[in-house]
Formats: C-alpha cells, sequence, structure tokens
C-alpha cells in the first residue's frame, strides 16, 4: 500500500509540474502557433508522467489480484 501512495504522490507532482501551454488548447490552435518539441526539464517530467502511471495501472492491478 505504501507504494501506491508514493506513486500516486510522485504522478501528480509530476503533473502539476508541467507548463500550462502544453495541453490541448496548443494542438488546436489556442497558443503559441507553431509546434515546439519538449527538451530539457519538460521532457523528464513527461516522462516521468508516462511512466508513473504506468506503474501507477499495473500496482493497482496487482493489488487486485492479490
Amino acid at each position: 500500500m505504501v507504494s501506491q501512495v508514493v506513486i500516486s504522490i510522485l504522478l501528480s507532482l509530476s503533473i502539476l509540474l508541467q507548463q500550462r501551454g502544453a495541453g490541448l488548447g496548443a494542438v488546436f490552435g489556442g497558443e503559441g502557433g507553431f509546434h515546439t518539441s519538449k527538451r530539457g526539464a519538460e521532457k523528464v517530467l513527461s516522462n516521468a508522467a508516462v511512466v508513473l502511471a504506468v506503474l501507477f495501472i499495473a500496482n493497482s492491478l496487482a493489488f487486485l489480484f492479490i
């Protein structure tokens, strides 16, 4: 159970620390007007959020079957 809490806190932090302009509004032309790739800390936070989300789901499923 401790691992689930730690993963959920880290996932929340990695999502909240990401830039606001990277949402769906930018996809539909709401901001910026040009495509930029993620670099540096932005890319690390984005990748960390994906990895933590996968770990959270896997951990949840593991608790379901145990």
